[in-house]
Order: C-alpha cells, then sequence, then structure tokens
C-alpha cells in the first residue's frame, strides 16, 4: 500500500463526537469503489483517529470520493504517501496556533488600542495588507506603554488544546522543534517553554527608559524570515525540507507552510488553507501527531 487516509475526531468529553465505524466503513468502501483495495482500518486512537492503508489512485477522484462520504461531519481527514510521515523539525507559529490569542492584540486591549491594532492585524493575517507595514502601524499605536504590561499580558495566555503534546511528543522522538513568530520575544519566551520548544523566534520591541518607543527592532520578522528559519534549520540539522513540518494559520505562515515537507493550517485563514497540505479545522492540536502516525499511546504527557 503507497498511500494511507488518516480520519481524527475532535474529542470535547463526549462519544458524540467520536469517529464511527460506520463513517469509517464508508470511506473505506468509497476507496474500494475506485478499484483502489484498501485495508482495515489502523486505529491509532479507538474512537478518535484512524488510518485507511490503500493503493495509489487519480487525486481528484480519491478527493471526490472522501469528501462525498464524510458529507459534511465535523472530521479532520488527509491523504498522503505511506512513508516518511514522521518529521524531524517542527516549525510552528505562535498566535492563533500554538496559543489561541494574538498576544499584539491582547497587549493592545489591555492598553485601550484593541479594536483599532485588532482591525490591522485581522487584516494582515488575511493578507489584505503588508505584514511589516501592519506590524509598523500597530507598534507606533503603543509607544509610552510601560513594560509591565508584558507580564500583565501573558498572564491571560493559553495554549491551545494539544499544543504542548504537539511539541512534547515530537521533540521526544528525536525532532527539533522551533517556535517561529511574527510577534514579539517577551512571549514567545514564555509560550516557548510552556509548551517545550528547543527554541524561538520573534521580533523585538525597542524600549527606552522601561517604556516602548513605538519602534520595532530591525529586521522584522515576517513571512520571508520565517520560511528562512525553516530552511536555516533544515541545513543545520542535515534534515531534508521534506522531513519537516510547519504549521500555521494566517499570511505570513504561508511560505514556510508551502516549502516544508509537510505544511498545516490550523483553524487557517483561506490564504493559509490554500497553501496547505493538511487542515486542521475540528480536532486539536494533537491531529498534527496522528497525521505522523503516532499513536495516543506514543504522545507524551501534557505538561502539569
Amino acid at each position: 500500500m503507497k498511500n494511507v487516509l488518516t480520519l481524527i475526531a475532535p474529542t470535547k468529553g463526549g462519544l458524540e463526537n467520536a469517529l464511527i465505524a460506520s463513517l469509517v466503513d464508508a470511506l473505506a468502501a468509497a476507496l474500494d469503489g475506485l478499484g483502489l483495495t484498501p485495508t482495515p482500518p489502523d486505529w491509532l486512537s479507538e474512537g478518535e483517529a484512524c488510518d485507511i492503508a490503500f493503493s495509489e489512485g487519480e487525486e481528484e477522484a480519491v478527493t471526490g470520493a472522501i469528501q462525498s462520504a464524510l458529507d459534511g461531519a465535523d472530521i479532520d481527514g488527509f491523504v498522503q504517501k505511506a512513508e516518511g510521515r514522521r518529521k524531524k523539525i517542527l516549525v510552528a507559529d505562535m498566535d492563533s496556533t500554538i496559543v489561541s490569542s494574538e498576544t499584539l492584540d491582547e497587549l493592545a486591549a489591555l492598553a485601550g488600542k484593541g479594536p483599532e491594532i485588532a482591525a490591522i492585524t485581522k487584516r494582515s493575517m488575511l493578507g489584505e495588507i503588508d505584514f511589516t507595514r501592519a506590524i509598523h502601524e500597530r507598534v507606533a499605536m503603543l509607544e509610552g506603554l510601560d513594560v509591565s504590561i508584558f507580564e500583565e499580558t501573558l498572564a491571560g495566555i493559553k495554549l491551545n488544546a494539544g499544543a504542548d503534546v504537539l511539541v512534547r511528543t515530537m521533540a521526544a522522538h528525536g525532532a527539533h522543534t522551533a517556535l517561529v513568530s511574527g510577534g514579539f520575544e517577551n512571549f514567545t519566551g514564555p509560550v516557548a517553554e510552556m509548551a517545550g520548544f528547543d527554541e524561538h523566534h520573534a521580533n523585538r520591541f525597542e524600549i527606552e527608559n522601561g517604556r516602548l518607543t513605538g519602534r520595532v527592532i530591525e529586521p522584522v520578522l515576517g513571512p520571508e524570515m520565517k520560511l528562512e528559519t525553516l530552511t536555516d534549520l533544515s541545513a543545520k540539522w542535515g534534515v531534508a525540507l521534506s522531513e519537516t513540518l510547519a504549521i500555521g494559520d494566517g499570511a505570513n505562515d504561508v511560505p514556510m507552510i508551502r516549502g516544508a515537507g509537510l505544511g498545516i493550517a490550523y483553524r487557517g485563514k483561506p490564504i493559509a488553507r490554500d497553501a496547505a497540505d493538511a487542515h486542521i479545522d475540528h480536532a486539536d492540536l494533537t491531529a498534527a501527531l496522528f497525521i505522523q502516525g503516532y499513536r495516543r499511546s506514543e504522545f507524551s504527557a501534557p505538561r502539569p
């Protein structure tokens, strides 16, 4: 068998979201109807995630058959080659990917600049305005803020479900992990520690006398620098780009999503979804482990 379909259901504490046998059987029948000789489901996590291996077929026909069988179910599915699924480098975006919020927007809200800055963030993530222009405009609005606001902002930041399990599991199996953000080091440092990343990269506020000047220290870490970080890590660790995974949600993640061997859009904006190999729309971030063929029994425990 050369291909594998991975199906992942969201688990929200109830059986209503479980992958039921009838749905899995329907998908296997759809593949069988195309003459692709599917194997019986291999459950990576009972009722939650399974693999169905099958022989090669015409991509458009396979995709159509799967979508028809799913019929709008809240299930994430991804088809890929069976070989080379486990990746050796993970590069992840922070805001709205590893954490549930946009950290600069949260800071801005505390500073009384929430709506103005959030509107620019939204347009930037949709790809409607240039990222570098957007970050300069937003930071300029924060001129004069006391740096004590960083701790206040951090107090409200939460990891997305499965974030630390994703990072710690891949690290435990030998992968190098990096948090790469168009946000700021004041947040990526603590978040990287929370989630278990090996390293982090982000922008830097210019600060004088304990207050923000309203300027960003150059160079700005934007979309192309995210990709550059991915390729630099690939070269540094002697890992082919085909063995890398990049995950993000917005326009500034597009280059690294396209450049990685496996690019994933997590709750992605349309521009990120179009660039990605796989989409996680319903399950939590552990879906990125199931996509790589990890079994739940192999998952590392979340941070206490």
